[in-house]
This record gives structure tokens, C-alpha cells and sequence, in this order.
């Protein structure tokens, strides 16, 4: 009989590949899907950067790195830093890892410790929780209405610290709302986290280039706590490299340096061919990305327009990343051939079925009374997912 670990039967596995997934089954069926379930921009590489790949290859650049990353990479990244955000890290300060999901667990496995308690406010990404349980760490979620902007307050995070607390996580652009924390709601939550020595915080800054309100806001641009931040990043959403797995992480040296340790005996560096990928990509000018941020501002705005004829969402206006992250519960308890929706996994495997367009369930984010609906796709086939989605929408009773 099959014998899995604790281990990974206490995880749960990521419903946004797992609609990924189902999606492509029904695919293959010949059924016309229209997938908004995962998070990936469909722009192209920048050119530079693909040339950059290409010429690694043909310069035999194929041996292993630095298990950080090459040093002249990680120069490129502390420029990036420094140029965009004006924040000052060395080549020492910073990890490249397999993704930024690979410089999460990184920084979640060398800092918490089983019985370590970790705020989290909700919605949340959805390998947060999952990677923090591997962790052995204690969950605290916060949650957040949608008349906030799901945003939570300083007041709230003082509330909620014990302790035991040792971390922090959120990220800004979010993943799932678009939720874009100002400087200073920044600040406010800083003058809270340098009145405990032990608390850190991992701010995922993914979303950095993808930001409708003008300059992104970087948590340790305060000098007062930047030695207990965690800047994550990385090159998939902002350059349109999701393929590539290229992340990053700049924090206190220690902690890269606790980093480098645990990421030396699971991967060893990253794939040299994306590493000389991604320093094209830091040292390209911030602006060279704007015109997909555009794009998707552009989408943004029709999906928002479309979404107000559909009954029964109710959403807020997304400042950054490319999601909107509607309220579906005043159409719990409809039905359809037998079908009830009795919460928004239930109403994702009905526009699944009958509308054939692929949605997350808030479940995966925390709170099951939402959808995750990605925009990251051409106009035409939103407007035809939306009319889609009405139209199954109007059959419920």
C-alpha cells in the first residue's frame, strides 16, 4: 500500500494549477475553454532578453553558478534596486532562486520554526499557507472586507501580535485583489513592526512593474526596520518570463546568507541560461515594461465596465497586478438542472461546465465567497468570457 508523509498529505495542492489543469483536460476533449485561472501575462519575452538566452547558449555559459546566483547577475539586481526603488543591497544581500515561489519557502523554512506564529492577512497568495504548514508554522490569517480595499491596517496587525509572532507576509501589488498599499499605510505598518525585535516581514513584490497609481512602494524603504525585511521578486510577471523560473530575494545578509545554505542542498542555482536572461532583464530601464502595465490598466477597465451587467458581483477597483477578485455570495443558494451553488467553488465548477471559462475559487486565497478572475489575456477573449459568464450567470434561479 502507497505510505506518503505527513508531510504532504497536510498540504493541499495549488488550486490555480489544479484549474490550470482541468482546464487543459477539457481541452484536449475539444471543448472551447477560455481560461482566467492562472496568473501569467500573455506578452512575449522581451527580445533582448531572448537574445540574451540564446547567445549563453551559444557562449557555453551551461556549467553551475554560484548557488545565489553570478555574482555580476546579482550587481545587476542590487542596480535594479537602487535605480527603481532606492533601496541599497549588495550582491551579498540577495538570492536568485527557481521562481519567487522558491524564494518564499526559502525564507519561511530558515526563519520559522514549528509553533512560530505568522500574520497573515487574507486574501492571501495561494502557496503562502501551504508553504508556511511545511514550515510548521501557525498560521494567524487577518481578514479583509472589500469596502477596504482588502487591505489591512496597522491597528489590526498590532492586534493580532503575540509573542510567538515572527513574521508577517502580504504582498503589494496583491495577489488575488490588486490591492496596492500606499507609502503611507507602509509607514504605519512599519512604526508597528519596529516595536518588536523578533517580527519580520516577507514583502512580495512580484506585481512591482504592473501598478496603476503611479511609483510602486517598497516596504524597506524605511531605514528604521529594512534589517527585518524580506524583499521578494522576481522577473515572470513584470518581463512576461513565467516560464523562465527566475526569483528573487534581498534581505539582511544573514538571512540570504541562511538561504543560500538551504537552497545549495535542494537545487543548487538556478538554470545558468535564465539567470543571463534575467540581467538583461534587471538592466533594462523601468519603463521598456510600461506598455504591457498599460495593456492591462486598459483591460482592467473593461473587464470592470463588462463585470456591471453580469448579477450578483460585486467588486472594488483594483490598483495593480491583473486580477479582479468579485464577491459572488448573493448568488449563493440559486441552482441550476439540479446543480446548487452553495459557495464560489461550487459557482467555479458551474462556469467551468456551463460557460467553459476557468475561474479560481476564493477558497484558495482564504475566503470562499469570492472568485479570482485573471485578465492577463487578449481583450477579445475577455469580452467573450464575460458574455459567457452572464449568460450562465442568468440561468441560475
Amino acid at each position: 500500500m502507497a505510505h506518503l508523509s505527513d508531510r504532504i498529505n497536510l498540504i493541499s495542492e495549488s488550486q490555480t494549477i489544479a484549474m490550470a489543469r482541468k482546464s487543459r483536460e477539457l481541452k484536449a476533449q475539444g471543448v472551447d475553454i477560455i481560461s482566467l485561472s492562472l496568473g501569467e501575462p500573455d506578452f512575449k519575452t522581451p527580445d533582448v532578453v531572448k537574445q540574451a538566452a540564446i547567445d549563453a547558449i551559444n557562449d557555453d555559459f551551461t556549467y553551475y553558478t554560484h548557488v545565489s546566483g553570478y555574482v555580476e547577475l546579482r550587481q545587476a539586481i542590487a542596480r535594479k534596486f537602487k535605480r527603481d526603488n532606492d533601496l541599497d543591497y549588495t550582491p551579498d544581500d540577495i538570492v536568485v532562486s527557481t521562481g519567487a515561489k522558491q524564494s518564499i519557502a526559502n525564507a519561511v523554512l530558515c526563519l520559522i520554526n514549528p509553533g512560530d506564529e505568522v500574520i497573515i492577512p487574507a486574501p492571501f497568495w495561494v502557496s503562502y499557507l501551504e508553504i508556511l504548514k511545511l514550515a510548521g508554522g501557525v498560521p494567524v490569517v487577518i481578514d479583509t472586507t472589500i469596502e477596504n480595499d482588502f487591505k489591512i491596517t496597522a491597528k489590526e496587525l498590532e492586534k493580532h501580535i503575540t509573542p510567538k509572532t515572527r513574521m508577517m507576509m502580504f504582498s503589494t501589488p496583491c495577489n488575488p485583489t490588486g490591492s496596492v498599499y500606499s507609502k503611507s499605510e507602509l509607514r504605519a505598518i512599519a512604526d508597528v513592526v519596529k516595536k518588536h525585535d523578533e517580527l519580520y516581514i516577507m514583502s512580495d513584490e512580484i506585481y512591482e512593474h504592473i501598478n496603476f497609481v503611479g511609483g510602486h512602494e517598497s516596504m524597506a524603504q524605511f531605514p528604521d526596520i529594512k534589517d527585518r525585511v524580506i524583499t521578494i521578486n522576481g522577473v515572470s510577471k513584470g518581463f512576461a518570463m513565467t516560464g523562465w523560473r527566475g526569483g528573487i530575494m534581498a534581505a539582511p545578509r544573514w538571512i540570504a546568507q541562511a538561504c543560500d545554505k538551504m537552497q545549495g542542498q535542494f537545487t543548487s542555482g538556478t538554470c545558468s541560461i535564465t539567470q543571463k536572461a534575467m540581467h538583461a532583464a534587471m538592466d533594462l530601464p523601468a519603463e521598456s515594461t510600461h506598455f504591457m502595465r498599460d495593456a492591462f490598466l486598459k483591460r482592467r477597465n473593461l473587464v470592470l465596465e463588462l463585470m456591471k451587467d453580469i448579477p450578483g458581483l460585486k467588486t472594488n477597483v483594483p490598483q495593480g497586478a491583473f486580477y479582479v477578485y468579485p464577491e459572488v455570495s448573493a448568488l449563493f443558494g440559486k441552482s441550476y438542472n439540479g446543480f446548487k451553488i452553495e459557495n464560489a467553488t461550487d459557482l467555479s465548477m458551474f462556469l467551468l461546465d456551463v460557460a467553459h471559462v476557468a475561474l479560481v475559487p476564493g477558497a484558495a486565497f482564504g475566503d470562499d465567497r469570492y472568485i479570482r478572475f485573471s485578465y492577463a489575456t487578449s481583450e477579445d477573449k475577455l469580452i467573450e468570457a464575460l458574455r459567457r459568464m452572464k449568460e450562465a450567470i442568468e440561468k441560475l434561479n
